[in-house]
């Protein structure tokens, strides 16, 4: 198959990032294994750039529909290689779900059991939020408000400031960024302290595939609708569309103002911008 190694690198990721990710809020739920939201944050950081290293030779390791969208957008990938990587990357999150519920399944039903949590009912969101996503955040301590409008600007706002770490990074023009092999180390990072901010609000997906697929598994699992925010399928909204937008928005600021700014200025200085990929 034609760009196999697309979809084999989205998958490989992308399955790494929710295994490593959900697996810190898996293990923070059912044993009180990390202490603090910034831990977590900081695996799933880790995560992210794992995952990238791990994979950035067989695709351009995405790992996330928002992303690949984006990058469409800013002509930095062909429209033609866009399934592949929304399918690796679906399907890879979703597979993810799954060995992280045949590691822990005999502990959730254990801590379901120990706390009087029926499987489906409005109370089981405090284990179904392992795999999806919600509003506020279950975890947070305090009760925060939070009105589908405020998860929505939350999520494009989180994921608008991802991508254009992204671009900036990556961008040859961009003649104050690292070396190539410390930007899966700084898109990591920013990945941390995003989910640092907006985690108590929404808990911080920033990606329809992190957030859709573990759902959808959550949902066949046993928590059946329980597993969503709301009874009227805002995730899709939320949790899906918002990041896309934030991401297009992002790579459309990036190609339209920042990038056109960085090659002025450096045709300015007399400095030659590396060939983008």
């Amino acid at each position: 198959m034609r760009h196999a190694q697309d979809f084999v690198g989205e998958f490989i990721g992308t399955f790494l990032l929710v295994l490593f990710g959900c697996g810190s809020v898996a293990v923070t739920i059912l044993f009180s294994a990390h202490v603090g939201l910034f831990q977590v944050a900081l695996i799933w950081g880790l995560g992210v750039t794992v995952a990238i290293y791990a994979t950035r030779h067989l695709s351009c390791a995405h790992l996330n529909p928002a992303v690949s969208i984006a990058m469409v957008i800013g002509r930095r990938m062909s429209p033609s290689r866009l399934p592949l990587y929304l399918a690796g990357q679906f399907i890879g999150a979703f597979a993810a779900a799954a060995v992280l519920y045949l590691l822990f399944a005999d502990s959730i039903s254990q801590y379901e059991s120990m706390h009087n949590i029926l499987r489906g009912s409005p109370d089981s969101v405090k284990t179904a939020m392992m795999f999806g996503e919600f509003y506020p955040n279950p975890g947070a301590g305090l009760v925060a408000v939070v009105t589908p409008f405020t998860a929505f600007l939350a999520e494009a706002v989180g994921t608008f400031v991802l991508v254009i770490m992204i671009f900036s990074l990556t961008e040859g023009c961009n003649l104050g960024r690292p070396d190539d092999a410390l930007a899966p180390f700084f898109i990591g990072l920013t990945v941390t302290i995003i989910i640092s901010i907006i985690a108590p609000l929404t808990q911080a997906g920033l990606n329809p595939a992190r957030d859709l697929s573990p759902r959808l598994f959550s949902m066949l699992a046993g928590w059946g609708r329980a597993a969503l925010p709301d009874q009227s399928f805002g995730f899709l909204t939320i949790y899906c569309l918002a990041p896309i937008v934030g991401a297009s928005l992002a790579s459309i600021v990036f190609t339209r103002i920042i990038e056109p700014l960085m090659k002025k200025k450096g045709q300015a200085d007399d400095c030659l911008c590396a060939e983008k990929r």
